[in-house]
């Protein structure tokens, strides 16, 4: 690929490299402020893991996007559109928002049920006992192992394409570079950190949007747009689509590949610590509401970007400047890299090199510290050390950071050599992945769920899906069975519904033929704190002097100081969250995933001008909504954390370190 860069490999070493020290050292200045003017200190286990569960929606809904948005996101969206036309984005954007918008439940759920865990597995380990926890941590694991590589494989092909940055090289550096600055940081750091890499996302997109629609002599247009689509479907039609568009909802291959999405989107979401991470970082009376912003937020980015570059990569097909994409490169997701390059030359390859490695870190750095929390708590505390201090526990998540990063570079590097692309490893994610999705849902909110039929579920699926998804391979091709074969659309199809199908069935047929009856009281008090077993006159002061900074409602950064104490865990605001978690979250997928795309997919309607021209407003001004949502509101709901901040600085500069912020201490006897 390196005869196509259109940048050195310096700029590539330079971006990942560079970027990486850069935020490392942004890193090691937002945690100089949280240790000087902040009650927290990035030295104690609960801050770093989760942020003392104390952080404001909006930044939690920014950290959720960051965190959502990986190289698939604007890779795989951009090469479905340029595959399926107009469905492909749409498919890709509901099809995996649904998932952040139910999980508002299982993290309502998680507040009332568990609100001391550190992961959703201890929360397994305590209600169904070892080999429960021992299934789950194998697809817990396999889940942040399938994302890491999903997220170096995309970014590692796209460094490459770009600049001729050896390969390998990018699949170790990308990851240690991120590692760093987590590191150094931990959870508050990184969400601070999240929400500078979405503000500048949100920059460069609308940067292509209105490159493509507005200033370019390419196109420039959205009638000019309309017609070279129409131009290429004439040349090439789309098989599967109505009339061979790519301006038609009506797209057999489109749909398949929206149901894919849906169950490995599922299959991620709900076994990924790196979302159940910042449900516990959240505040307990605000956690739902951060979910919901999230999941409607995140949509935008791939439908817009890839309704953006992915249709423009279809558009400048026999363009001088656009390069010719072989069916390895739609699959490496280079579509959108070829259009940036074809639109704005070595800016446009920058820009999108750029957003694609802030993307790559912001999901990177969740999978490091979740997975982190992971082999610290799970299996490092769980099997090794059940007795291990505070002091054992930080450094053993610090040295656990380091090794996923180097596990990830290492199954990434080898991933690329056998052949296997970001595009194969994120529609076989939900075939491997999809049979915990039922269990792990109704561990967390239904206290009738059996435990061998929750165990057995993810084993039985597991072994089906595998088998589903090969017989079918063998079937429809002749017998052949390689890495060419099992990608396709209805060998991965089967695979990822098999999976998911009977996973669900198996857990749900034994709970309600032997039902349970677990008493949520000892998830509850699971890692409780024990402030009356605090004793001793020093003890007692230092107790009663964090209660009393508490008291003051001080607020960091990031948003509130208060700790999320058994004050705010209202288990009766908590129901009424549920409630409305659910059915707001049920109601938007019944609208993302049925009530839009299934009548325009069977009234096989080709867009002509003005119907894009809807369609695209449409992306365009929710993409406004959602950055104001996740740019905007942070800044706005921490206001007065930011100005106490600035004024600590200030009196620092001015009046020779009073800036310091002193923990608040009791008057009187």
């Amino acid at each position: 690929m390196s005869e196509t860069a259109v940048l050195p490999q310096g700029a590539g070493y330079g971006v990942v490299i560079g970027i990486g020290l850069f935020f490392s050292a942004f890193m090691i200045g937002l945690t100089a402020l949280q240790a000087r003017y902040t009650v927290f200190s990035p030295k104690d286990t609960e801050e770093f893991n989760t942020a003392s569960r104390s952080v404001k929606p909006g930044l939690i809904a920014s950290g959720i996007v960051s965190a959502w948005t990986w190289s698939a996101t604007l890779l795989q969206s951009s090469a479905v559109a340029y595959e399926f036309g107009i469905s492909g984005p749409w498919w890709y954007g509901a099809g995996a928002t649904v998932q952040i918008l139910l999980f508002a439940m299982l993290a309502a759920k998680l507040k009332m049920n568990a609100p001391y865990a550190h992961t959703w597995l201890e929360i397994v380990g305590v209600r169904w006992g070892k080999i429960a926890h021992l299934v789950f941590m194998f697809l817990a694991f396999a889940t942040n192992i399938t994302v890491s590589c999903m997220l170096i494989l995309g970014g590692s092909a796209t460094v490459t394409d770009l600049t001729g940055m050896n390969t390998v090289a990018a699949c170790f550096l990308i990851p240690i570079g991120v590692a760093i600055y987590v590191m150094v940081g931990g959870m508050r750091s990184t969400l601070l950190c999240d929400y500078t890499h979405t503000t500048i996302l949100f920059i460069i997109i609308f940067v292509f949007v209105f490159t493509v629609y507005t200033t370019s002599p390419k196109i420039g247009s959205l009638a000019k747009m309309h017609e070279l689509l129409t131009s290429a479907a004439s040349a090439t039609p789309v098989a599967g689509n109505a009339h061979g568009s790519y301006l038609t909802m009506k797209s057999t291959d489109g749909i398949i590949f929206g149901v894919i999405t849906l169950v490995s989107g599922f299959a991620n979401v709900f076994q990924d610590q790196a979302y159940w991470q910042r449900a516990i970082a959240s505040r307990p009376a605000t956690t739902v509401k951060a979910y919901l912003l999230g999941g409607l937020t995140w949509f935008a980015i791939p439908f817009t970007f890839a309704t953006t570059l992915g249709l423009a990569a279809v558009a400048l097909r026999g363009d001088p400047d656009m390069r010719v994409l072989t069916p390895a490169d739609v699959s490496a997701g280079l579509p959108a890299a070829a259009a940036a390059t074809a639109l704005l030359g070595k800016g446009g390859a920058v820009a999108l090199l750029v957003v694609l490695f802030l993307a790559i870190t912001s999901a990177c750095s969740a999978e490091l510290i979740g997975t982190s929390s992971l082999l610290t708590y799970d299996v490092y505390v769980r099997y090794f050390n059940p007795k291990a201090t505070e002091e054992q526990v930080f450094r053993m998540g610090h040295y656990m950071i380091a090794f996923w990063a180097i596990i990830s570079g290492l199954a990434g590097t080898i991933f690329f050599y056998i052949g296997i692309s970001m595009g194969w490893l994120y529609t076989f994610m939900g075939v491997i992945l999809g049979s915990g999705v039922v269990p792990v849902a109704l561990c967390m909110t239904w206290s009738k769920a059996n435990k061998w039929g929750c165990i057995g579920g993810p084993i039985a699926g597991f072994f089906c899906a595998l088998m589903a998804w090969l017989v079918t391979t063998a079937t429809l091709n002749d017998g052949v069975i390689n890495v060419e074969t099992t990608g396709g659309n209805f060998e991965m199809l089967a695979g990822n519904v098999v999976s998911i199908g009977v996973g669900g069935i198996v857990s749900i047929t034994a709970s309600l033929i032997w039902p349970g009856d677990f008493d949520w009281e000892a998830t509850r008090n699971f890692n409780k704190p024990r402030a009356e077993a605090v004793t001793g006159p020093v003890l007692e002061e230092s107790s009663s002097e964090k209660k009393a900074d508490v008291a003051t409602g001080i607020e960091s950064v990031s948003g509130s100081f208060d700790v999320a104490g058994d004050n705010e865990i209202d288990l009766v605001k908590l129901k009424k969250a549920f409630r409305f978690a659910t059915w707001s979250s049920v109601g938007l997928f019944v609208v993302l995933v049925l009530l839009i795309p299934l009548p325009l997919f069977g009234s096989a309607r080709v867009y002509d001008v003005k119907d894009l021209t809807v369609w695209v407003a449409f992306g365009i001004a929710w993409t406004f909504l959602s950055a104001f949502t996740v740019v905007l509101y942070p800044l706005y709901e921490s206001r007065t954390a930011l100005v106490r901040v600035a004024k600590g600085i200030v009196k620092d500069i001015f009046a020779n370190g009073s800036g310091r912020y002193v923990p608040h201490t009791r008057t009187g006897a």
